[in-house]
């Protein structure tokens, strides 16, 4: 089954009561049972809920994954991930990482003796430095938040399965309609299915997806426990937004190309990123296992300070000024105060989040808005 029929049909069967064609939402938080243990799987909806399940096998699908599994945001995903493990277990992750991931690592799972070693994962065989019989997990984002630093998914997986190690990816930025880490080797991914995944910034949630059941069952067993789990009208808003996922991603990529093209023609810009240019480092890598380089960019302007930035990001008029992204609107954020704020300053501009870098959600408007937009403000 080709993706687009898979967003619009996997996991969803018409309703057996009416027939009706759109999964209904179950609002229930219990289950009638005809005696005690007699039910049909479903008990109390902290664990299952016929909506959320519909959803569930919907990313699986999407990811060509056995098992997936929802959560009240992609924070409570990936701190289920970090659950599995244990005080002395050590975790290899990038120096270019999302800032909510960042602040979970060392402000909540450091103080319970995991060790986080954050490194540049552009070329895989740094791991090895890194690697030693503690280590359980490895942790990529690619493209990366939001430098779009790109990893080879299939070589880190190649290390990892060498040293019984698990390898999970971020895959938020990429969405499953451009990348599929679990046929390059990966055991876990995650998103925030607030971002593309959703597509219409109403809702907030994260998913999970994998084939091992083993894994799968650990990792239920904390999300039924502790509880991070979505109520059906988000789990409802998701499953709607993934019928228009490749319709959508379509659209953001061609519109990501035309805006890149031209902020690199723009002599007023200095940095661009965008793993679709030639020169972009590891293009060949994105080339290979991206369908296409999605609708992410960061870009600086030549000799912006803090000050002349802010002011920029602020003069947009169709591209709103806040933070997540992926939506169908288009975004400009300013990572250094924003997304990325909670990491210490020396630690954020070495990994090339400087106070002028601004990032940009590209949506699916018509392109010469957008352009207009971004000519308005920065000069033509």
């Amino acid at each position: 089954m080709k993706f687009g029929t898979k967003a619009i049909h996997a996991g969803q069967e018409p309703d057996p009561t009416t027939g009706a064609v759109m999964t209904p939402i179950y609002q229930t938080s219990t289950y009638w049972q005809k005696s005690p243990g007699d039910h049909k799987g479903y008990e109390y909806s902290r664990g299952t809920n016929p909506t959320r399940k519909a959803l569930e096998d919907c990313f699986a699908a999407l990811e060509n994954a056995r098992f997936g599994l929802a959560f009240s945001s992609g924070m409570a995903a990936t701190d289920a991930v970090m659950k599995l493990f244990k005080a002395g277990d050590e975790v290899i992750t990038g120096n270019d990482l999302y800032g909510g991931s960042y602040r979970m690592f060392t402000k909540i799972f450091a103080n319970y003796g995991i060790k986080f070693h954050f490194i540049d994962l552009s070329d895989p065989e740094v791991i090895r430095e890194h690697l030693n019989d503690n280590t359980k997990l490895i942790w990529i984002e690619t493209p990366t938040n939001p430098t779009m630093k790109i990893v080879d998914i299939e070589a880190v997986a190649a290390i990892a399965k060498a040293n019984n190690v698990l390898l999970a990816v971020d895959n938020t930025f990429a969405s499953p309609y451009l990348q599929t880490p679990i046929d390059l080797g990966a055991d876990i991914v995650m998103h925030s299915a607030t971002k593309y995944l959703g597509g219409h910034s109403d809702v907030v949630m994260g998913a999970l997806m994998l084939n091992d059941e083993e894994l799968y069952q650990r990792l239920w067993f904390i999300y039924n426990s502790c509880g991070a789990t979505p109520g059906p009208q988000d789990s409802f808003l998701v499953l709607r937004g993934l019928k228009t996922l490749h319709l959508r991603m379509k659209a953001h990529c061609e519109n990501g190309r035309a805006i890149a093209e031209f902020l690199k023609s723009n002599p007023k810009v200095d940095k661009i990123y965008w793993p679709g240019f030639e020169d972009h480092p590891n293009h060949e890598v994105a080339k290979k296992q991206m369908r296409d380089f999605g609708g992410m960019i960061s870009f600086s302007l030549k000799g912006a300070d803090l000050a002349a930035t802010f002011q920029l990001a602020s003069s947009f008029k169709v591209f709103s000024l806040a933070e997540s992204l992926g939506g169908v609107e288009s975004l400009i954020n300013h990572p250094a105060s924003m997304t990325h704020a909670s990491i210490p300053k020396e630690i954020r501009e070495a990994a090339g989040v400087t106070d002028s870098l601004l990032r940009l959600s590209v949506g699916v408007e018509d392109i010469e808005d957008l352009l207009e937009d971004i000519k308005q403000a920065i000069g033509a």
